[in-house]
C-alpha cells in the first residue's frame, strides 16, 4: 500500500516504531562491584599496616633491652599517725619517682599522672600531677607529694599490724601510678595506653633516710 502524504507534506502512513538504544549488559554492575572490593582491600591494608605498626611500637617500647623503667628514688616520710577514736590517717609523705625512657627513636606523651598512695590494701592518699612529654633516651623524675587527713578502718591484723610498725618506725606503704599515655615514633602517634605502674614493696622509715629501704623498682601493668 502506497505511504499517503498530505497536502501540507504530513505523513499519514503506518507508524514508525521508536528508535531502540542498545547498552552493553553488566558493564555498570561490574565496575561497581570492582569499585568496591578495591575500597574494601584498601581499608583492610591500611587497617593491618595500623596493627603491625602498633604491635612494632609495643614490642620496640616493653621488650626486656629497651623496657620503660620507674623507679622510687627517694621518699621521705614525716608524719603517719592513726587514730582509733575517729579511724583518721594523718599523713605527711613525698616520693620522688625516676621514669627512664631507653629509646632511640621512641617519645611518649603521658596525658594524665594519678598517683595514689595504700596502706594494708586502703588507699589513703591522691595527687594528680601536670601533663607531660618524655623524649627520647630521657630520664624524668616525678615529685609526689601526700599530705592531708583520711579515713581508714583498721582493725584485727590490720590494726595489730599498724602498732607493729609503729613501734619500729619502718611502715609498708604501697604506690600506684595510673597513667594514659601516647607513644610517638616519628610522625606516628598511637592510640592511648592505661597502664598502672604499682611499687608495693616500700619500706618506709618515719624520719629516717630519704632513700627507700627496700626494692624499689615498680612493676607496669596494661
Amino acid at each position: 500500500m502506497a505511504d499517503k502524504q498530505g497536502l501540507n507534506g504530513a505523513y499519514y502512513g503506518p507508524k514508525i516504531p521508536p528508535t531502540q538504544q542498545y547498552h552493553r549488559p553488566g558493564r555498570g554492575s561490574d565496575c561497581g562491584c570492582c569499585c568496591l572490593v578495591t575500597l574494601l582491600l584498601k581499608v583492610i591494608i591500611t587497617v593491618l599496616t595500623l596493627i603491625g605498626l602498633f604491635v612494632l611500637i609495643v614490642w620496640l617500647i616493653f621488650r626486656p633491652i629497651n623496657k620503660v623503667k620507674f623507679h622510687v628514688t627517694d621518699v621521705a616520710l614525716t608524719e603517719f599517725n592513726y587514730s582509733t577514736n575517729n579511724t583518721m590517717l594523718r599523713y605527711n609523705l613525698a616520693f620522688n619517682v625516676s621514669i627512664r625512657n631507653p629509646n632511640k627513636k621512641i617519645g611518649i606523651y603521658y596525658n594524665r599522672v594519678e598517683a595514689k598512695a595504700f596502706y594494708e590494701g586502703q588507699r589513703f592518699g591522691y595527687s594528680s600531677l601536670t601533663p607531660f612529654y618524655q623524649g627520647h633516651k630521657n630520664t624524668t623524675v616525678l615529685n609526689v607529694v601526700f599530705t592531708g587527713t583520711q579515713p581508714v578502718t583498721l582493725q584485727g591484723e590490720d590494726l595489730k599490724q599498724f602498732n607493729s610498725e609503729k613501734t619500729s618506725g619502718l611502715y609498708s606503704i604501697a604506690l600506684e601510678l595510673s597513667l594514659r599515655v601516647k607513644f610517638k615514633l616519628g610522625k606516628v602517634k598511637t592510640a592511648r595506653f592505661k597502664p598502672k605502674v604499682e611499687c608495693d614493696d616500700l619500706k618506709i622509715r618515719l624520719n629516717g633516710p630519704s632513700v627507700a629501704e627496700s626494692n624499689n623498682k615498680c612493676k607496669i601493668k596494661f
